[in-house]
């Protein structure tokens, strides 16, 4: 895990490795990766991504060259950590949510729906909380390194009328991706509908769903959801989900320690780039909304913590789908109760 006293350490090691590779007859052929992500080609998300590859390769002297490849490319997003173990791809970057039916806990780690104000909360449990630790323990079974998390924001809802209260959402048609988050918002009532994100917007438009559980504000004026859902929830609360880098362990294994210690640096810059471009992009769709006819509908502190405590029951009950996930759901709400979030 990267701390602080890590950075003297990264600094000796470029130094020496910058030296080396300037010696021409000590010249390393540089170690190719292909890294496939979870995002769209094109979108702010993918952008930051490359970047992240790009400031990989400069900080290592060109010797780690990780190719930045959008979601799909070459298997499907459930399906890159079996193309990790099957040799197909190197690394992903991609959320531990998606992979909740090989350990439910993945779930608790992806996204602890309602537990967190904002993502560096969630940062410090993970990094001085024992989040990584918990997180590469369940990894490594897979023969996974888990390299670190990031996050783009807090989700907003995108919704067709006004829901200002938890009580609002009783018998709302609303799309959610099946997991803890359906849980949690089956015990507030709503008509919990599963639809692939291709087909959410449409769904939106016609009327079959009055509200979704989707992305970021700024991502989803993006793809146009103020024209049809003119009620966004904004800031969010329900919903930060965590990503990570994570890497084949084989090929985690073959790198060198200074270059497997710049990797750690870069993925914790890639946290930070991440959270903080994507709330530009946030920021400038709040300043647009009234413009364009949107009602930002901003939840009382009183609400948020009803739907906290909403979600507890469906956190308690989803941590006894396995010993991992009771540990790493102890772990959270013991670090919860630090921040006075929870009782």
């Amino acid at each position: 895990m990267l701390t602080r006293r890590n950075f003297g350490a990264l600094a000796g090691a470029a130094a020496v490795s910058t030296a080396a590779a300037s010696t021409p007859a000590r010249a390393q052929a540089a170690t190719k990766w292909k890294m496939q992500s979870m995002w769209q080609a094109g979108t702010i998300n993918q952008k930051v991504f490359a970047d992240y590859c790009a400031n990989v390769k400069a900080m290592s002297n060109n010797r780690l060259d990780i190719e930045p490849l959008a979601v799909g490319t070459i298997v499907g997003y459930t399906e890159t950590i079996d193309a990790m173990q099957n040799g197909i791809l190197d690394s992903h970057q991609s959320g531990g949510a998606y992979f909740s039916g090989k350990e439910p806990a993945l779930a608790l780690l992806g996204d602890l729906t309602g537990g967190y104000d904002n993502p560096y909360q969630m940062q410090m449990w993970f990094e001085y909380g024992g989040g990584i630790d918990l997180a590469r323990e369940i990894y490594k079974k897979f023969g996974i390194h888990y390299v670190g998390p990031l996050w783009w924001g807090v989700e907003s809802v995108p919704a067709k009328k006004p829901l200002r209260t938890l009580a609002d959402f009783k018998g709302v048609k609303m799309r959610v991706p099946e997991g803890l988050g359906a849980e949690v918002w089956r015990r507030a009532g709503v008509g919990v509908v599963t639809l692939p994100g291709s087909e959410v917007y449409t769904a939106l438009e016609r009327g079959v769903i009055e509200a979704t559980d989707w992305g970021t504000l700024g991502m989803n004026q993006d793809l146009g959801y103020h024209k049809i859902a003119s009620y966004p929830l904004y800031p969010g609360f329900h919903s930060m989900p965590s990503a990570e880098v994570a890497v084949a362990m084989p090929k985690w294994n073959a790198l060198s320690k200074d270059l497997q210690l710049i990797v750690e640096v870069a993925t914790r810059d890639f946290a930070r780039d991440m959270i903080q471009r994507v709330a530009m992009e946030d920021y400038k769709a709040a300043s647009a909304a009234k413009a364009q006819g949107v009602e930002i509908v901003d939840w009382s502190a009183e609400e948020r913590k009803k739907f906290r405590n909403l979600a507890i029951g469906a956190w308690t009950d989803w941590a006894k789908k396995s010993p991992m996930a009771k540990r790493v759901l102890d772990s959270q709400t013991t670090f919860l109760r630090q921040l006075q979030l929870i009782d």
